[in-house]
């Protein structure tokens, strides 16, 4: 019987991508806001604030109490944008209702930060 032969592999190597720099051309800082929010420290620390309001809206005028966690967000009172050192700074966070936090805290920061928080992604 003769001897099998060598094959090349069919499937092409993957090629490992490294997060660029934020001097870099291709920098994306809502990527690195995503990647923040996905991390243990963050979890908790949201899960913090939400208990710590009673998982109530703190917007003026709304109050709204939901159990269902995913509709509530820990809002950064000022940007993680325009001043990043309070990104973990219990006191500059706040819960908000979805509602809430996608529709006039997000045009309230639009008229205070204006271009400083353009291009943000989900998330306060």
């Amino acid at each position: 019987m003769g001897r099998l032969k060598q094959v090349k592999p069919q499937i092409p190597t993957l090629s490992l991508s490294v997060p660029m720099a934020r001097g870099s051309v291709r920098y994306d800082p809502v990527d690195e806001e995503t990647r923040f929010k996905k991390t243990a420290r963050w979890q908790r620390l949201r899960m913090t604030v939400l208990e710590r309001d009673l998982f109530t809206c703190q917007w003026p005028g709304c109050g709204v109490t939901l159990a269902d966690t995913s509709k509530l967000v820990a809002d950064h009172r000022v940007p993680v944008r325009v001043e990043p050192s309070r990104k973990w700074d219990l006191d500059n966070l706040q819960c908000l209702c979805k509602a809430c936090h996608d529709g006039p805290k997000q045009a309230l920061e639009l008229l205070v930060y204006g271009s400083a928080v353009m291009g943000r992604g989900r998330g306060g």
